[in-house]
């Protein structure tokens, strides 16, 4: 038996979870956040509601937040030194050293801000789950080839262990996004989303709302796209039990849902952290995506490149700048 468990081990370490297609859910996963806090004013982020008077919120767990640490008049501060971190995570540049502060900052921003939504709060999980995986990838960009999983098969092991629990994580949300729907009657009788992309809060836009008028009027289509969407969770779900030939489908289908509620509904942080949430899950991370790999060598720093940069400038120029 345990001859059995080593050989299982041996194949699974063949596969290297270090490869740019983790690293692409990470970008994403920060795109997401940096979207919020760049486009969100602080006192939008920490505004006082829902009977609370004081912000940000430092309950329970909240209290190990950024935006708790800081004094009240510096969050602003907060703000910027979140986007700071979520640009350098976003380039990829040494996952291991950017794994704990890219956590800290979506952790930060679903416990603190007034307003955290599903997307904040998937990021934060798939950011802690993820840390295993980070920590333990020596790569300088998270973009680069993925070296042998056999050359260090115990960190290799633990990595691969965490990004099965994404799986299962990702897996639990769409099985409970898909079941509890059934329960709601606007979803179970096919009016759902008449009634979501009609709302004045989270409805389609103004000028798409003319264009889905018609859309929106003929009752069968509406039934078939609110219970095609219980569908397509549900069978998002079932892929943690399908052969990875059949996933691909399923991460198109995956992809393009959230693209249209991004698209509709204006949920744009929402929609990054799902595409992540979806690569991660359906997309094999043994299979490095193409045109991703040629990125890595374009960020390479090459030795004299500050003295190449120099041509062009005029001798007298380049001799002051030299000499500083």
């Amino acid at each position: 038996m345990l001859t059995r468990l080593g050989l299982a081990c041996a194949r699974l370490i063949a596969n290297s979870p270090w490869t740019n297609v983790y690293g692409l859910a990470r970008t994403l996963l920060a795109l997401g956040t940096l979207g919020t806090l760049t486009f969100t004013s602080t006192s939008a982020l920490f505004t006082p509601m829902l009977g609370r008077t004081t912000t940000p919120n430092c309950d329970g767990a909240a209290t190990i937040s950024l935006y708790c640490m800081l004094p009240s008049d510096q969050l602003e501060l907060g703000r910027l030194l979140s986007i700071a971190v979520l640009l350098v995570v976003a380039s990829g540049w040494r996952p291991r050293f950017t794994a704990l502060p890219h956590w800290w900052v979506a952790f930060s921003v679903q416990a603190s801000i007034s307003i955290p939504d599903g997307g904040d709060q998937i990021t934060a999980v798939l950011a802690l789950l993820l840390l295993p995986v980070a920590l333990t990838d020596r790569r300088r960009w998270h973009w680069a080839q993925a070296p042998p999983g056999s050359d260090r098969p115990y960190a290799a092991l633990v990595a691969l262990a965490a990004m099965f629990l994404i799986r299962l994580q990702v897996a639990g949300v769409y099985l409970h996004a898909s079941i509890a729907k059934l329960g709601v009657t606007e979803w179970a009788n096919g009016t759902a989303l008449y009634y979501w992309l009609n709302d004045p809060t989270f409805g389609t836009p103004l000028w798409l709302r003319d264009f889905l008028r018609p859309v929106l009027s003929a009752g069968p289509v509406v039934a078939a796209l609110t219970w095609g969407t219980i569908a397509l969770e549900f069978a998002l779900a079932v892929g943690l039990f399908l052969p990875k030939r059949r996933w691909k489908p399923l991460l198109v289908g995956g992809l393009t849902l959230h693209a249209g509620i991004a698209v509709l509904m204006g949920l744009s942080s929402f929609a990054l952290a799902m595409f992540a949430a979806l690569i991660l899950f359906l997309r094999p991370w043994e299979h490095p995506i193409g045109p991703l790999s040629r990125l890595e060598p374009r960020l390479r720093v090459r030795p004299g490149w500050f003295i190449e940069s120099l041509r062009g400038i005029p001798r007298r120029w380049r001799k002051r700048i030299l000499a500083g």
